[in-house]
Order: C-alpha cells, then sequence, then structure tokens
C-alpha cells in the first residue's frame, strides 16, 4: 500500500505541505502536490493515481469538477477536503464522485485513518484479476455473455436488469438502499422507489424458484434489498 500514488490538490501551501509530512510519516512516499486545477490537470495527462485529495475552492475552479474528469477514466478513491461544510455542499461532493467528505480544520490522525482504510481496499481490489462471473446457489451470471442461466436454462439479460444484477453481485452480502440502487443503476439522484421495486420483481421471477418468497434476493425491512447465499466471482 506504500507503494500506492497519491496526488493532492490544494492550494493554501501550508495545509498541503502538511498533509504530506503526515502521510510520509505513514510509509507513503509517492506523493504529488498540486496548487491549481490547471497543474493538477497535466499530472492526470501523463499518470494514473492511485488516491485523490482535493480541496473544492481553487483559485481557477472547482475540485468537484476534477473528480468528473477522474471518474471517466479512474475509480481511485476520492477524498474532499474543504470548508464547504454545509450538507448541501456534502451531498454535492457525493453526487461528483466522492468515497469520503472531510471540512477544515481537521484531525491529522483521522486523515490519514481515513486514506488508509480506503486506500487498502482499493489497492486489494487492484491486484485482484477483475473476473466477469457471478455464481450462486440459484444462478450463474456471465458479465461478458449478458447472460443468467437458472436450472440449465440460459437467457439473456439486458437493459437496466442487466446492470441492476451486475451491482446486487458486486456487492453479494451488503444490505444495500434503494436509493444507492436507484442513484448506481439510473444514474440519478431523483429517486424513484416504485422503478427499483418494479425491476427488482423482475429479476425474482427469473432467478427465484418462488418469486413470491424468495432466497436470493431478499428484502431488508425499512432499507432495501440484500443479494445472498453462496455467491462467487
Amino acid at each position: 500500500m506504500q507503494d500506492a500514488s497519491i496526488l493532492v490538490l490544494e492550494d493554501e501551501r501550508a495545509i498541503a505541505e502538511m498533509i504530506e509530512i503526515i502521510l510520509r510519516k505513514e510509509g507513503f512516499l509517492n506523493i504529488t502536490l498540486c496548487g491549481t486545477v490547471l497543474e493538477a490537470k497535466k499530472k492526470i495527462e501523463t499518470k494514473i493515481f492511485d488516491f485523490y485529495l482535493f480541496d473544492i475552492m481553487l483559485p481557477d475552479g472547482s475540485g468537484l469538477d476534477m473528480a468528473n474528469i477522474i471518474r471517466e477514466q479512474s475509480d481511485a478513491p476520492i477524498f474532499f477536503l474543504t470548508a464547504k461544510g454545509s450538507d448541501a455542499d456534502k451531498l454535492r461532493g457525493f453526487m461528483n464522485g466522492a468515497d469520503d467528505y472531510i471540512t477544515k480544520p481537521f484531525n491529522p490522525l483521522e486523515l490519514v485513518a481515513r486514506v488508509k482504510v480506503q486506500l487498502t481496499r482499493y489497492m486489494k481490489k487492484k491486484d485482484v484479476p477483475e473476473s466477469h462471473l457471478f455464481t450462486c446457489s440459484r444462478f450463474t451470471f456471465d458479465i461478458d455473455a449478458a447472460e443468467i442461466t437458472v436450472n440449465d436454462t440460459k437467457e439473456i439479460i439486458s437493459g437496466r436488469l442487466f446492470h441492476l444484477l451486475k451491482y446486487l453481485c458486486e456487492n453479494a452480502g451488503q444490505v444495500l438502499s434503494k436509493e444507492q440502487i436507484y442513484e448506481r443503476v439510473w444514474g440519478d439522484c431523483l429517486f424513484d422507489d416504485n422503478t427499483v421495486m418494479v425491476h427488482i420483481r423482475k429479476l425474482r421471477e427469473k432467478i427465484e424458484k418462488n418469486p413470491g418468497k424468495p432466497t436470493c434476493i431478499i428484502t431488508v425491512r425499512g432499507i432495501g434489498y440484500k443479494l445472498v447465499g453462496d455467491v462467487h466471482s
């Protein structure tokens, strides 16, 4: 994890240098500091980083715009470190691809701890070859072929059902809220509860032995849904 490359975009030099110092003390040596959006854009043109730490208010632009650019090329962790601390600001940050949002002034030890957690997850994921086949007790889902197999019967799955099942498989065993599902699958923060329920029902009709009493995609009352069973990727 110490080999991870980190890009810090912060226009206050004292804060940027403090971040560099505390990260280096923890063994992170591959750190790049930028004070403007223009500098950061030049850096990412030639290098893909493993972690991004952005201020939002910058002299020549916004860290939010930078996050959107990063998300087009990478799923590496993005942190916002900013003085903008309202709920609306935080929501805007997460909607623009942030994995965490820390307000100034901040506790350096807490920042390091959060960076370590996110980087550990990302580096482990990065080191494992991506699998395109999910198997469960009730079905097999071949992502490349967009095909599910239930009781030796194969069927093409497409559109939103494809993306919904893929998201459930990638997060098997985790409870996913309806809001999370809608934002990820439909890419819209204007939540529609009925749309999620209709598509979950359609998936159950395809993979469950008894859709009325599901054993794979279960409802967690008051929260959302969870894909259960022996799921392997």
